[in-house]
C-alpha cells in the first residue's frame, strides 16, 4: 500500500473516531452521578399528604349562612389586562407555613402539614362543630405541579387542577416522550422530610401502574434521559463539520504534494 494510500486511511479513521465518540452522552445526560440504590422511593401512598409551602383553598358551608360567613376568608376581587372593566373574583387561599401549620379564621393555627385532605377535611370539621351545626368543609390544593424535563415533546413546568395524577397523564401535559427517550430508563426526584428521594421507572413493563411511584405527588420531577442515537446525534455541530472540512483540506494538500 501506498504512502498516500496510508495517509487517506488514516484520515479517514480519525473522522469516524470524532463521530463515534461516546464523549456527548456525559455532556448532555442529567443527574449521573446521583446515589440511586441509597435513597430510592418507598411508599404506597396514593393520596398525598400536604406539604410547607401548599396552597390550599378552603370552604365552609352550613345550613345557616351568617353563622358560617366568620369561617371563610373574604372572596377577593381582581381584574385582568385583556378585561380591565370586569371585575373577576376567586377565593383567597392559605399558604402552610415553615411550621406546617395555617392561619384559619376564628380557630388560629392548624397543623396542616402531613395530613391528606381526608384528615383534613375531619380535623377541620371536628373543630368547627363547636361552632356550627352540621358544617360541610370543602379543601382544594391549587398549587400542585410537576416538572418534565428531557426527552419529551413539550418540557417544562405544569400546575395540575388535581390531586391526583398518574406518570402516564404527566408526560400526556409534556406531549408524550420523543422517540429519542429511554422508556425503561425515566428518572423520578421527589422531596420527602426536605431530602431528596430518586427512582427509576419503566414505561415498557405493564407492571408500571402497579409500582409505589406510578402516582405522583406535588413539586415531583420527571427527567427522560436520551437515547444513544440522541446523544451520538449532537455529537454532529457546526465545529464538527469544520473541523472534517479541514480534515478534507488537510488530505488534499498531502495527495498534491506526494503525487
Amino acid at each position: 500500500m501506498s504512502f498516500k494510500n496510508n495517509i487517506n486511511s488514516l484520515l479517514i479513521l480519525l473522522v469516524i473516531f470524532m463521530l463515534t465518540s461516546c464523549g456527548p452522552t456525559k455532556n448532555i445526560v442529567y443527574f449521573q452521578d446521583e446515589p440511586l440504590s441509597n435513597a430510592v422511593i418507598n411508599t404506597n401512598d396514593t393520596e398525598l399528604t400536604y406539604k410547607v409551602g401548599d396552597m390550599l383553598t378552603i370552604n365552609v358551608s352550613g345550613l345557616d349562612p351568617d353563622a358560617v360567613r366568620p369561617f371563610n376568608l373574604p372572596v377577593a376581587s381582581f381584574s385582568t389586562q385583556t378585561n380591565a372593566q370586569q371585575n373577576n373574583t376567586r377565593m383567597q387561599s392559605y399558604l402552610i407555613n415553615n411550621d406546617g401549620t395555617i392561619q384559619f379564621p376564628v380557630l388560629g393555627a392548624l397543623q396542616m402539614k402531613g395530613l391528606t385532605r381526608t384528615q383534613a377535611t375531619d380535623m377541620l370539621t371536628k373543630k368547627l362543630e363547636e361552632y356550627l351545626k352540621n358544617p360541610i368543609v370543602n379543601i382544594r390544593l391549587i398549587n400542585f405541579s410537576i416538572t418534565v424535563l428531557g426527552e419529551v415533546n413539550r418540557p417544562g413546568t405544569y400546575t395540575i387542577s388535581d390531586e391526583r395524577i398518574t406518570l402516564s397523564e404527566a408526560l400526556g401535559y409534556a406531549g408524550d416522550l420523543t422517540i429519542y427517550g429511554k422508556r425503561n430508563n425515566i428518572l423520578l426526584i421527589r422531596e420527602l422530610d426536605g431530602e431528596k428521594r430518586y427512582a427509576k421507572l419503566d414505561l415498557t413493563s405493564v407492571n408500571i401502574v402497579n409500582s409505589k411511584n406510578y402516582y405522583l405527588s406535588q413539586n415531583d420531577v420527571i427527567y427522560v434521559e436520551p437515547n444513544k442515537s440522541k446523544a451520538r446525534t449532537s455529537n454532529y455541530t457546526q465545529n464538527n463539520a469544520v473541523l472534517i472540512s479541514a480534515v478534507g483540506t488537510l488530505a488534499t494538500i498531502i495527495a498534491i504534494l506526494i503525487r
